[in-house]
């Protein structure tokens, strides 16, 4: 399953960089995330609660930073998550690319996931519809933290 999105951000390149590479901090953006914490370098350990359409997940896992340019702007995650109640796994790598706008900062976020068990069945369309939500929340977020900076 893939994922596309954009995000324009009134901020400076190099500080939304410095969030997002500061997994613990951007992940009070990502709702649902809960104690995100570093287990290694560039890899940490969380989990999600989430709900999509009846279901009601709690993927607990790990992030790790497998690529990060801060001079080209990209960066590449690799999501590894469980949920033991409902039976299920997701695996996604997340890609993301940062350019320069006028007075503006795209973030392009690119992902690409892989839905086992019971997660898998639940439909593209009610999955692409939380992404979408989720998205729109943690840009929402993103642009509150690094406006409150300014």
């Amino acid at each position: 399953m893939r994922f596309e999105h954009t995000i324009k951000v009134a901020a400076p390149r190099d500080r939304i960089w410095a969030l997002l590479m500061d997994v613990p901090a951007i992940a009070r953006c990502v709702p649902g995330a809960e104690d995100v914490t570093a287990i290694g370098a560039d890899r940490y350990r969380g989990s999600v609660r989430v709900s999509v359409g009846p279901i009601r997940l709690k993927l607990e896992g790990e992030v790790t930073l497998t690529q990060k340019e801060e001079e080209s702007g990209h960066a590449t995650m690799r999501l590894d998550a469980a949920d033991r109640a409902v039976g299920g796994t997701v695996r996604a790598e997340l890609r993301i690319q940062l350019a320069d706008l006028e007075n503006a900062t795209e973030v392009r976020l690119v992902t690409e996931a892989t839905l086992a068990g019971r997660i898998g069945d639940l439909g593209q369309p009610l999955i692409k519809r939380q992404a979408d939500r989720i998205v729109s929340e943690f840009a929402r977020c993103l642009e509150r933290t690094l406006g409150a900076g300014a």
